[in-house]
């Protein structure tokens, strides 16, 4: 399978309200490097798997409401608990809508995503499934 990555990143502040996450439960910031991988078979007419402009356009745009943002005061996670795992998720959701749209150029090519976010140089988390 061929695949081509993009990466960007946001900074955001979350709690983690959970006796499971120690200090973590309270307010703190993060820096999350965020790549999205695209995956296909086969390859276009010009040797692509995706317009690379395009992908970066892409996630740059799912990110833009993250960016910044205090993720507790974000209505679509209230009563969320905001993991790596679980940004992982939405940020896939996100960017299988721009991917299923045809926004990457890609023919119809793409058969699968993952989202991994870095929460360091020790640490990272990812989802990966078909589109």
């Amino acid at each position: 399978m061929f695949a081509v990555e993009v990466r960007d990143h946001i900074m955001i502040a979350h709690s983690l309200p959970s006796p499971v996450f120690g200090p973590a439960q309270g307010m703190h910031g993060a820096t999350f490097t965020v790549d999205a991988a695209f995956f296909t078979e086969s390859l276009d007419d010009n040797g692509l798997v995706v317009d690379i402009g395009l992908a970066t356009e892409a996630l740059a745009e799912v990110l833009a409401p993250l960016r910044y943002a205090n993720l507790d005061e974000v209505p679509a996670f209230k009563g969320r608990i905001t993991t790596t795992e679980f940004l992982c998720g939405h940020i896939w959701e996100a960017m299988a809508v721009a991917a299923r749209s045809g926004r990457m150029n890609d023919g119809g090519r793409l058969k699968r995503l993952r989202i991994t976010l870095h929460e360091s140089h020790l640490a990272r988390g990812w989802y990966e499934a078909d589109l």
